[in-house]
């Protein structure tokens, strides 16, 4: 599983608002998280995509804090740039927590709450950029744009303090690996090679790009608080330092998943494949739960992407900071 030295006293950081959001915002000050996302951060069920709890929901816990989940398995920034049948940033997200603002279900003192926003994932993969989506004309340009609109579009509403988590290194992924095998996602022909490059490509070049945009845009909000996390370099570091994080009985694993289901080329997704499931303490040996980019949260314990957050806030590692 992953593990956290001092895993206590860092979610307990992530009450301390400090300088690394920005001047202003005090210890103790934040009090409700919310969330607009895709699988990495819904925390609307349980057994959540990794088979355990979201990473928001320790990081509520620990807080602690008013958890206020929008992010949605499968989701996309927008269903009019990349479409998956998911419930989307900006045509379910976005207005079912204004929806809930305005109406009075929702009362969020803005300078108590902190959002964050991760999403990119199904934008860029399979039956998206990667391969072609419905909107052939639609680029990474576009689809880092709208999640950069969706912190204008909050700031419009009240919201002021924002944290904006980067892609991680989805070729570091088994389905965007040199070396996929047809899974349940596809089992088409394909060069595994471009597949890694293509996709090390549209990530780097979408992170920079979201950085730049948000920087721009920082400076015609005035009164926002605005943090660019480093989940790509946080990703990195696992994969190359698992020692580091993950600590099962087995050898630890970055290239491999805790349940891994191997199709015929060409077989239908409906079918169920062949599957190899580890057991016990071997799957807290594993880097990734399952072969679609999902990081793998220990069964009793908790995810690097919530301590990711906490550092963010606490300013326990450099990010760069927008404003």
């Amino acid at each position: 599983m992953v593990f956290l030295r001092d895993l206590k006293f860092a979610f307990a950081l992530l009450a301390l608002a400090t300088p690394s959001i920005a001047v202003g915002v005090a210890s103790g000050q934040i009090k409700n998280f919310v969330t607009f996302g895709d699988s990495y951060t819904d925390s609307s069920y349980y057994p959540s995509a990794d088979g355990g709890y979201a990473w928001p929901t320790y990081a509520a816990g620990y807080g602690p804090f008013n958890l206020v989940g929008m992010a949605r398995s499968g989701a996309t920034c927008s269903n009019n740039l990349t479409y998956r049948p998911f419930p989307p940033i900006k045509e379910w997200q976005l207005p079912t927590y204004l929806n809930e603002t305005y109406n009075g279900t929702l009362h969020l003192d803005p300078e108590e709450t902190m959002y964050t926003i991760w999403i990119g994932t199904n934008d860029l993969g399979v039956n998206a950029l990667l391969t072609g989506s419905d909107a052939p004309d639609v680029s990474i340009v576009q689809v880092r744009q709208c999640a950069v609109d969706v912190v204008k579009i909050l700031y419009e509403n009240g919201v002021r303090n924002f944290i904006m988590q980067n892609m991680l290194p989805l070729d570091l992924t088994i389905l965007y690996s040199n070396y996929l095998y047809p899974n349940k996602y596809w089992t088409a022909q394909r060069n595994t090679t471009e597949w890694n490059v293509y996709m090390k490509e549209l990530v780097r070049g979408g992170n920079e790009i979201t950085y730049l945009m948000l920087e721009a845009l920082a400076s015609t909000l005035p009164g926002a608080h605005i943090a660019s996390f480093d989940s790509y370099g946080l990703f990195t570091d696992i994969y190359n330092n698992p020692q580091n994080y993950l600590n099962g009985t087995a050898p630890l694993n970055v290239t491999g998943c805790v349940n891994s289901c191997v199709y015929q080329l060409n077989e239908s997704t409906s079918d169920l494949g062949v599957c190899t499931t580890a057991e016990g303490g071997a799957r807290d040996s594993f880097m990734w739960y399952a072969i679609y980019c999902i990081l793998r949260t220990p069964w009793e314990g908790y995810s690097c992407e919530c301590r990711a957050t906490t550092y963010v806030v606490a300013r326990r590692v450099e990010e760069r900071l927008i404003k």
